[in-house]
């Protein structure tokens, strides 16, 4: 038995390094290996911080006996579904399809020739709940593969070619036009009908931060000034931000709520959500104002710089749901952040862990497993300084437990939201350590993550580059971090690189025919169908995440190749937005942009002039939705199109705002700017 799994990129790979299973990368040695054997090939996908992976890594795959049979039977292949996203979306399509679910881990049933037969996510080690064991599953695939291979054969090919008809569906929608005023507000509509009026949020149990669609309702707010549209995000915001989904003592939101009340999570940390989330809650707080946003932002900022940045200047992946309970010495899922009462006592004494109990909801019966307590803050602390001096001492004692593990592995799309996130982030709350965060990050993609051909890498380990090639997500997001640090510095190399970013989104990811987007690029890696979809998952859609980038992009560049490949990427959102808004939040985002303009803002003047510095800030607290700010001085080498023949004003620093090919005049004044680029007028 050869386990390769030793040398991978990837710690979740790494964390099966040591089973006696003969571990397999993706890649064509290992359907190699089974045509030569003439055996099946077992796909087994997930990723580090999945909790039902580990499990079923410790029950079946750790399981030596097994192991040899799996050995002895199959070619067994391995896969992080978040370095190579291609490879789990294809399969995943055809388990959802087969199967009418999905999740991970996911395990799929290939021939050599890549072709899935058999589909299914967990399998436990003994039959329970009408599954059978995973031995049992092997077993009668085995038995199929070597009796009845004819029927096996024609399975495999009905599944390909039910995956063909199903490429290009998107293409479809190619050819309509953007969505518009109507189509918006059907959208609206429709989430006001899944909307939790009681708890927040979209939908029952379990519950996702809609982070993609409440950007699209922050958006739409902006444009048209509706009150409900604000109120779905602020309620939704709110009921997060107080739940146990956020962590109350160090910040940070986990993956999703187990529960409709937000009170429980899958308790694992993702860079992505944290990305999402913080530029939610800051365009939230620059809407409105509100404290509670502007304190979740910020914390959120910081939970990513400290628990997710790498020494190399990125940002981690993720963290585990699980680590080791101190008290069983098990591991088990959220051991590092739930309380019982009697914890409360050890780490503060009895008067405050009493106190601390009533402000973070923690009882003896609990809301989580055996009696512990996930920390909600349900209500404002009435004492703001016995309830900071509360949380500094139990984030001190929790930090005495065992750690969840971390999936250090950097990802260039996540990375990107992250850049968007702490830039704007930094700009608009004086924290400039968070811009210079988001330009280290920046600097380690462009330094470990480009290619001299302008390619992406998807993935990096310790500052050295994986072999994945970068997915249309990669590239998208990547560009959308670039051009907001381009907004908040000014820095013309940001536009540039993000520029460059496009092009190749243009040339290898679209469609010239229709305008729609692939996840891979035409020199990819040919898979058994080219993955393609405009809808959003736990992140934004790298189809629409390229819209909103290229009409960016078009924006400060006055490009109409750009913009038309924009609204033509977005002719497919009108009707999925108008039949299942939560599923393209992002698309309809971009949509309310293109509907607003977006507006154009050039701000000109000396750097170190105060005034220069005043309305840059004001431009970028602006709430047009999807609006772009330049500033510069006009001239020079690395003009920005937006700069050119902008001149002072009398001598003084001045902003210029343009939408829809018309200026408006320039102005000096802060107060006149700020209605300028303000939400409906």
């Amino acid at each position: 038995m050869v386990n390769r799994l030793a040398d991978a990129t990837s710690p979740y790979l790494q964390q099966h390094a040591d089973n006696p299973v003969d571990w397999w990368e993706w890649g064509p040695e290992a359907f190699a290996e089974a045509e030569r054997r003439g055996v099946p090939v077992l796909l087994s996908v997930g990723y580090a911080a999945c909790h039902w992976c580990h499990v079923m890594a410790h029950e079946s795959f750790e399981d030596a006996r097994l192991a040899d049979y799996l050995n002895e039977r199959f070619v067994a292949v391995k896969v992080d579904r978040e370095e190579r996203p291609d490879v789990d979306a294809v399969y995943m399509e055809a388990v959802q399809a087969a199967t009418g679910q999905g999740g991970w881990p996911m395990t799929v049933f290939l021939t050599p020739d890549k072709e899935p037969f058999y589909f299914g996510t967990y399998f436990p080690p003994q039959p329970r709940h009408g599954m059978p064991s995973f031995r049992q599953v092997l077993e009668g695939v085995d038995a199929a593969w070597r009796e009845r291979r004819d029927e096996v054969a024609e399975v495999a090919g009905r599944i390909r070619a039910e995956l063909a008809e199903r490429a290009g569906v998107f293409g479809a929608g190619s050819g309509l036009p953007a969505p518009g005023a109507e189509e918006l507000e059907q959208a609206v509509a429709g989430l006001r009908r899944g909307f939790d009026a009681a708890r927040g949020g979209f939908g029952g149990a379990p519950k996702f931060p809609p982070s993609m669609v409440l950007e699209f309702l922050l958006r739409h707010h902006a444009r048209t000034e509706s009150p409900e549209a604000l109120e779905l995000v602020a309620r939704t915001a709110e009921a997060m931000a107080r739940g146990g989904i956020y962590d109350q003592l160090a910040g940070g939101f986990a993956r999703y709520s187990v529960d409709a009340e937000w009170v429980v999570p899958h308790f694992e940390k993702m860079l992505y959500d944290n990305a999402l989330l913080c530029r939610v809650y800051l365009h939230l707080w620059r809407a409105t104002g509100d404290p509670l946003a502007r304190r979740v932002a910020l914390e959120t900022a910081d939970f990513m710089l400290r628990e997710l940045g790498t020494s190399e200047g990125g940002f981690a992946s993720a963290l585990d749901a699980d680590s080791v309970d101190p008290q069983t010495g098990q591991t088990a899922e959220g051991a590092y952040y739930v309380w019982e009462p009697g914890q409360l006592v050890d780490a503060l004494g009895p008067a405050d862990a009493a106190s601390a109990a009533r402000l973070f909801s923690v009882t003896a019966e609990g809301t989580f497993e055996q009696g512990a307590s996930v920390l909600q803050l349900l209500n404002d602390p009435d004492d703001l300084a016995e309830y900071q001096e509360i949380r500094t001492r139990l984030l001190r004692a929790r930090a005495e437990r065992p750690a969840p593990a971390r999936d250090d592995k950097v990802v260039a799309a996540w990375n990107g939201l992250a850049i968007a996130a702490l830039a704007e982030c930094g700009a608009l709350l004086d924290r400039p350590d968070l811009v210079e965060a988001a330009t280290r990050a920046a600097d380690l993609l462009l330094s470990v993550h480009l290619d001299a051909a302008g390619r992406l890498l998807r993935t990096s380990r310790d500052g050295k580059p994986g072999g994945n090639a970068g997915v249309l997500e990669d590239y998208a997001d990547t560009a959308e971090g670039f051009l907001a640090l381009y907004a908040v510095t000014g820095e013309a190399s940001w536009l540039q690189l993000a520029g460059g970013l496009l092009d190749t989104v243009l040339l290898h990811f679209t469609d010239e025919a229709s305008g729609s987007l692939y996840d891979t690029a035409n020199d990819a890696e040919e898979l058994i169908r080219r993955p393609q979809d405009p809808t959003d998952n736990a992140t934004p859609s790298g189809w629409t995440a390229a819209a909103q980038a290229l009409l960016s992009y078009a924006a400060y560049t006055g490009s109409e190749r750009h913009r038309t490949a924009a609204e033509r990427a977005l002719g497919v959102v009108g009707a999925l937005g108008v039949r299942a808004p939560r599923f393209v939040g992002w698309g309809l985002a971009a949509a309310e942009a293109l509907l607003d303009g977006p507006r154009e803002v050039a701000v000109v003047g000396p750097a170190d002039d105060p005034r220069t510095a005043e309305l840059h800030r004001t431009a970028l607290l602006g709430t047009a939705p999807g609006a772009v700010v330049a500033c510069g001085v006009p001239g020079g080498e690395a003009e920005v199109a937006l700069l050119a023949d902008r001149p002072l004003l009398d001598g003084a620093p001045a902003a210029y705002v343009c939408r829809h090919f018309a200026c408006e005049a320039p102005t000096s004044s802060v107060a006149e700017l700020a209605v300028k680029v303000a939400a409906r007028r």
